[in-house]
């Protein structure tokens, strides 16, 4: 399926971020991205995964969760990147200007969320029980989401590597919190960042249906 894509700047949480926007002329739903720690809305899994979502017919968002300002200082400090509040308020924001934006009002919206975005893709799927309506996670850390994980309503899939050992537990912890319907799926031979042959292919595949199943 053929898609357009369009930069932006979208208002969140008082600030202004880019992001990028795939749009089908005719979506299923909108899937909005959190990177991890230390990434941007470049990430090169996530945007393998928005182009694969986007050929399956869900729109997609990918943006930065801090300024360019934010940036340079976390590239000296390290310190905003781990502010699981602020990257959740931010896409409990982004959530809010899909919802209303001309272009993707209207559509039923999933998160996805890498790595710490995850964090914040399940505390705005708490915070906006009423307009979110799936998650999924991959390589995460549910867990940083702390005492949101009883409030979240969406349906929740955790795709985690089967080498990424800790991870794995992290996200056991998370799911015994989750009171929503959450499926932890365990991809063979795959390492945190899903670099191995075909493991990212698994997760297109798996967040793909997990989406249809809930939003389309």
């Amino acid at each position: 399926m053929s898609y357009a894509q369009q930069q932006l700047e979208i208002e969140t949480a008082g600030v202004g971020l880019e992001g990028d926007l795939l749009l089908p002329g005719a979506p299923v739903g909108i899937v909005v991205f959190a990177h991890g720690s230390g990434s941007s809305r470049f990430s090169v899994r996530n945007r393998q995964v928005a182009r694969h979502l986007a050929e399956q017919g869900f729109a997609t968002l990918l943006f930065d969760l801090l300024t360019p300002e934010e940036s340079l200082i976390d590239e000296r400090t390290r310190a905003l990147r781990f502010d699981i509040a602020l990257i959740g308020s931010r896409m409990s924001g982004a959530v809010d200007w899909v919802a209303e934006a001309p272009e993707t009002r209207g559509l039923a919206i999933g998160l996805f969320g890498a790595s710490t975005g995850a964090a914040a893709a399940l505390i705005a799927a708490a915070e906006r029980p009423g307009r979110v309506s799936a998650v999924v996670s991959r390589g995460g850390r549910p867990d940083l989401a702390g005492d949101h994980l009883p409030r979240v309503r969406a349906p929740t899939l955790l795709l985690v590597g089967g080498r990424d050992t800790r991870v794995i537990a992290l996200n056991e912890a998370a799911m015994a919190r989750l009171t929503a319907p959450c499926e932890l799926l365990i991809v063979p031979g795959a390492t945190h960042l899903f670099e191995e042959p075909g493991t990212l292919e698994m997760v297109e595949a798996r967040a793909a249906r997990w989406f249809l199943s809930h939003l389309g």
